[in-house]
């Protein structure tokens, strides 16, 4: 492992040799400065992970000295040191971008407490920024970076969150990215060398779930044949992610939150207690605020999952990373299907525009694929989007819900494939399993 690499400035020999030697004991690498300007001098010949600078001394002045630091390497975490502290210096200290603020004299334990505390906040920041460059750099289009703001928040809010241990709920419509976004999450935390493992809340059965999640023991039913370990059980040490835990029943929500709040469970058919420690991710299409309303939902589960939310837009609400999107996904289809399809003219470009996309990206996707196909020529022109049967016209959205255009727009889809379900959740980009819901939501 890379040796944490810190500099002390200060004219105080004493002060210098001592901030070494305990540094130097904690198996840090420790370089000095007796001044500003020999300080800044090192810091132009490498780089130091963080820097110990005294406040007051001859040359130039500590606070000018902590200024051209966070100019030149503003990633370098600065704590300051001073045997002349007072309220106004620690607050311009602070205003400069000091990481922290002690005070001559101070012990060796006081001195490792605040290193410690340092180098744990660049080491999220540097996470922060890996997960920026992963994020970006994702095979799978569903959040490729365009313009839209909304979504360079999200990535803001993704940065924060991945480096902790928090509970988060990610919501969206079906298509947005959900699963992909609780994985990204896994891949950079502390748990990314954990298991990742998912619960497929929608197709399990009340009657299933307790075994599913807590397994169960040889004999404990008719058809435990053998003893079974459960999804909370495989998924200590990394993260579990409740995908749509919104299909959830009532009893079963109880049996979860127990677990959850104890952070411990018994096999179906034992009475032994089993703990586990893993990383709690829930996703949901559903309202769930609205669930709670309308007792379908237990609150106290809901304030147990909804620590940190993200919320995922459709696309119709950010359209301006359409582009960027539909580049993305005909680069991957040509690799893999093996064409050379150079473009989308500027027609083909509008209708992807201004259509609704009830399928979210995922609908897209399926558009960009069937297209690269289809394609004759060089560039997709709007009749490649027509595949199985007709996409209808997209309708504006005026008076009424967005439920009811979604309706509206299942229904057109649906007549326009004759009414075959696999025929129309292949046009809206969905599974067959989300349009059975979705057909049962709607009564059609």
């Amino acid at each position: 492992m890379k040796k944490t690499c810190i500099l002390v400035v200060d004219d105080e020999e004493v002060m210098r040799d001592s901030c070494r030697q305990v540094l130097t004991r904690q198996g840090h690498e420790t370089q000095t400065a007796d001044g500003g300007e020999a300080g800044l001098r090192l810091l132009t010949e490498r780089s130091f992970d963080l820097v110990i600078l005294d406040l007051k001394m001859p040359g130039l002045p500590g606070l000018e000295v902590l200024d051209r630091i966070k100019q030149a390497a503003p990633e370098t975490i600065v704590v300051i040191i001073t045997g002349h502290a007072t309220v106004a210096s620690a607050v311009e200290a602070m205003k400069l971008g000091a990481y922290d603020f002690l005070p001559k004299p101070f012990t060796p334990d006081e001195l490792r407490a605040i290193i410690n505390r340092a180098l744990e906040r660049r080491r999220l920041v540097t996470e922060n920024f890996s997960l920026r460059g992963e994020l970006q750099g994702l095979r799978k289009g569903e959040f490729i970076l365009g313009p839209n703001p909304s979504m360079r928040g999200i990535l803001n809010i993704i940065g924060k969150v991945a480096p902790t241990d928090s509970t988060v709920l990610i919501t969206g419509e079906s298509g947005t990215g959900k699963e992909l976004i609780a994985k990204a999450i896994h891949r950079s935390s502390p748990r990314k060398d954990g298991p990742f493992i998912t619960v497929d809340c929608g197709s399990l059965v009340p009657t299933l779930f307790e075994s599913e999640l807590f397994g169960h023991v040889k004999g404990a039913f008719t058809d435990a044949i053998a003893t079974k370990r459960g999804k909370l059980e495989l998924a200590d040490g990394g993260t579990i992610l409740f995908d749509e835990i919104g299909n959830i029943g009532l009893e079963s929500q109880a049996k979860l939150l127990r677990a959850l709040q104890e952070r411990e469970f018994c096999r179906v058919g034992d009475t032994r207690s089993i703990g586990f420690d893993a990383r709690i991710i829930a996703a949901t299409n559903r309202d769930l605020r609205a669930a709670v309303e309308g007792r379908t939902f237990r609150d106290d589960l809901y304030y147990r999952v909804n620590v940190v939310n993200i919320d995922l837009p459709p696309l119709r609400e950010r359209k301006d990373d359409i582009p960027e999107l539909v580049d993305h996904f005909l680069k991957e289809y040509n690799r893999r299907r093996k064409r050379d399809v150079r473009g989308v003219s500027d027609a083909a470009m509008r209708l992807l525009m201004n259509y609704g996309w009830p399928g979210n990206i995922r609908e897209l996707e399926n558009v960009i694929e069937r297209a690269v196909i289809l394609c004759d020529g060089r560039v997709i022109e709007p009749w490649d989007f027509p595949f199985s049967c007709p996409l209808p016209a997209p309708q504006p959205v005026a008076e009424g819900s967005l439920a009811d255009a979604e309706k509206a727009h299942i229904l057109r889809v649906l007549k326009g494939c004759d009414g075959h379900r696999g025929k129309a959740a292949e046009a809206l980009g969905i599974d067959r399993k989300t349009l059975r819901a979705k057909i049962r939501r709607y009564g059609l």
